[in-house]
């Protein structure tokens, strides 16, 4: 294994080679982070996560994308996970959390991780709280990306996407010159399917239901939740993110 990836380093450009060398450099000086991002859709997780990830070196761990990859690799978790969606059946919350277990391994993971999307029930908190247990750590803070439910909405409905360049507006925050046509081609816009009232509403309900309750009862009894007010703009959460993380 070690002599392929030698191998495969010898492809690797000078440049990005020192440029990977001195960014391990400046990250082994940063502290250790274990983060759980929580917030309904359109509280601007996606905007921060990247941020907190080059900010603290952490790999960040979408389930969802890393069942995919497992599956797709054969690994003995992956296998397992495509009889259980072969069958459609949901994927086990064992099974998850033995895929994060997996991905710690990797060096990108030495430094902690971002989790997004998981845990979302209590039992699956605390699987993950013995797994990581097992390896000497813990869930550090909990980023509980609070806002309410009427600004998301205006946030999420009001967004209209230029399909083929990928240019985003919004009908109130960056309206484009002529309603419901791109500022560049003229061509019209269209909203996602996702982006539409009654899927926000049921996204929502989910999110209140099932995952609120893990973040408010279960963290908060551990003294790790850390409330960020999500409806300020993103430079102004960047800022609380790092107040609290620092």
């Amino acid at each position: 294994m070690a002599s392929s990836a030698a191998a495969n380093l010898e492809d690797v450009a000078s440049v990005d080679l020192m440029t990977e060398l001195l960014r391990r450099m400046k990250c082994s000086t940063k502290p250790d982070k274990r983060l759980i991002l929580v917030g309904p859709p359109g509280s601007g997780k996606g905007t921060q996560s990247p941020i907190i990830k080059d900010e603290y070196c952490l790999c960040h761990l979408a389930t969802g994308d890393m069942l995919r990859a497992a599956v797709a690799a054969k690994t003995p978790l992956g296998v397992k996970a495509k009889e259980a969606m072969e069958k459609g059946l949901l994927v086990s919350d064992d099974l998850v959390v033995g895929i994060i277990n997996e991905a710690l391994e990797k060096p990108s993971c030495q430094k902690g991780f971002i989790l997004d999307g998981f845990p979302r029930t209590v039992v699956q908190a605390e699987k993950l709280d013995e797994m990581l247990k097992r390896r000497g750590v813990k869930v550090d803070k909990v980023l509980n990306f609070a806002i309410d439910d009427e600004i998301l909405e205006e946030r999420i409905t009001g967004r209209w996407i230029h399909p083929s360049s990928g240019r985003s507006y919004h009908t109130k925050f960056a309206p484009p010159k002529v309603p419901g046509i791109d500022d560049v081609t003229g061509e019209p816009l269209v909203q996602r399917k996702d982006d539409t009232a009654a899927v926000l509403k049921s996204r929502l309900e989910a999110f209140h239901k099932q995952t609120e309750p893990v973040v408010i009862d279960y963290y908060s009894k551990k003294r790790i939740v850390a409330n960020l007010h999500a409806e300020k703009p993103p430079p102004e959460v960047t800022a609380e993110v790092q107040k609290v993380l620092s």
